[in-house]
């Protein structure tokens, strides 16, 4: 089955360690990836990171791209911000942990797949010597980790993922809905320049709110979205009465009628299509997954279990 997935509805650290052996060839941490946005064709990631060195006073023959606007009118004169090279690039895991990530009807939780990415991602980035940290969100919380080098940081992250609230019972319907925007805010504050940022999610409250935050995360950053979906989020069964539980109250969906099967694949693709489109527009590399799906062969690696 699942080479990565030791079980389809919980994690654990042992599991998660697991996978350092094969996330040592995890060709999206190489320096390109292929993007099913533009036609299949590589696209380049940015390689180390940039760190903040210093602001001068502005030359000529400068790039003016590099102009701190912020300092030139608090000083009356051009500035500009210098950078310098890291050695190693920072790597943000930033995972959804909310109520919605906590369903499958085929293969493993989206929470469990989305999991699994993050560990192949960190164990992939301390292969390569880079820096690993993580932003975890959830319903009404948010817990982050700024990158780190060295095992001790990933295996504190990852004890973090396993020993979420929400794991071992389905998760209560929230009192309120984490407003997604602060949470891209909140992980914009905490990405130090030229990272690679990877968000492994279902999408859920991405909308147009968020772009502003998606753009100016690429701009400086490589950033990835993993959308995780269940086959049931594209088309609904075929035949009979089924209940659905949308964590307030259950609904009864008729399979029977083909008419609304066709309406709810429409506008689930219209969603799909939608996100898609508002990743390409800020610049943020799309993925999809299926709750079906082994991490390990759709992201590509192909290390020696």
């Amino acid at each position: 089955m699942y080479t990565v997935i030791h079980s389809p509805t919980s994690v654990s650290l042992a599991a998660l360690i697991s996978l350092e052996r094969k996330a040592g060839a995890l060709q999206l941490l190489s320096g390109s990836i292929r993007s099913p946005l533009a036609g299949g064709h590589l696209s380049r990631l940015r390689g180390r990171g940039m760190e903040f060195d210093q602001v001068r006073r502005y030359q000529s023959g400068d790039d003016a791209r590099a102009i701190d606007w912020k300092v030139t009118a608090r000083k009356g004169a051009p500035y500009l911000k210098e950078f310098r090279e890291e050695r190693e690039r920072p790597i943000l895991l930033c995972i959804d942990y909310r109520q919605t990530m906590f369903f499958a009807t085929r293969g493993a939780l989206k929470s469990v797949i989305a999991t699994s990415i993050a560990a192949l991602y960190g164990w992939g980035g301390l292969a390569h010597g880079d820096r690993v940290g993580g932003l975890l969100f959830d319903d009404d919380r948010v817990w982050e980790q700024r990158p780190a080098k060295g095992r001790k940081s990933l295996l504190r992250l990852l004890h973090r993922c396993c020993h979420h609230s929400n794991w071992g019972e389905t998760p209560p319907a929230p009192d309120r809905r984490q407003n997604i925007s602060q949470v891209l805010l909140r992980l914009r504050r905490v990405t130090p320049t030229g990272s690679l940022v990877v968000i492994v999610s279902d999408g859920r409250g991405l909308d147009a709110a968020c772009e502003p935050h998606l753009t100016a995360l690429a701009r400086h950053n490589a950033v990835l979205l993993l959308h995780i979906t269940d086959p049931l989020e594209h088309h609904l069964p075929a035949g009979g009465i089924y209940p659905v539980h949308d964590g307030h109250a259950i609904r009864l969906i008729d399979g029977d009628n083909s008419r609304l099967r066709q309406q709810y694949a429409q506008q689930q693709r219209r969603w799909t299509e939608a996100l898609q489109a508002r990743c390409r527009r800020s610049g943020i590399h799309w993925m999809a997954l299926s709750t079906e799906d082994d991490p390990l062969h759709k992201l590509g690696a192909s290390g020696q279990p």
